[in-house]
């Protein structure tokens, strides 16, 4: 029975990260061509000063913010004593990290196309590398919740395909 709870738990939270990760990608990658496209007319207002600077720094601030906050709620996952307690904090962390991450995606996508500063590139590329560290999988949730051999190989069940 625990099995299948943390299975459905383990999916819905993978799930969530291919769907952030499939509306994301795109919406950067159309936005980026668009901008560094030299031959399409440029009508849009220009997010340049203040505005443009506080939009790069928010993202950055997020991307910390979201480290920080997952790495606090992993450490309450680990004085959890049940398996199914742990894997419910860690499922909700990623969740919470995932849309943070969408969160930075968004205004990534909407900073270089109003402004064209490179620094959304790059704050894109950090949070890419964001979302492939909060790809749940068994091995990375028994490192980081410091998991015992028994609860290892209850995870690795729940992650096999059906």
């Amino acid at each position: 029975m625990e099995t299948e709870q943390i299975r459905k738990i383990y999916r819905e939270t993978d799930r969530l990260g291919m769907i952030v990760l499939i509306v994301a990608l795109p919406l950067f990658g159309m936005i980026y061509l668009y901008h560094s496209s030299g031959s399409i007319q440029k009508d849009l207002p220009q997010l340049n000063g203040f505005f443009g600077g506080a939009l790069l720094v928010f993202s950055f601030t997020i991307l910390v913010g979201q480290y920080l906050v997952f790495h606090q709620h992993i450490k309450k996952a680990i004085q959890q004593e049940g398996l199914l307690e742990k894997v419910k904090i860690y499922a909700k962390a990623t969740n919470q990290r995932f849309l943070f991450l969408f969160l930075v995606s968004v205004t990534s996508s909407i900073g270089l196309l109003f402004s064209g500063n490179p620094g959304y590139v790059l704050s894109f590329a950090l949070c890419l590398v964001f979302f492939s560290l909060a790809k749940p999988s068994p091995d990375r949730m028994v490192r980081l919740m410091k998991l015992k051999k028994e609860d290892r190989a209850i995870l690795l069940d729940a992650a096999r395909p059906e």
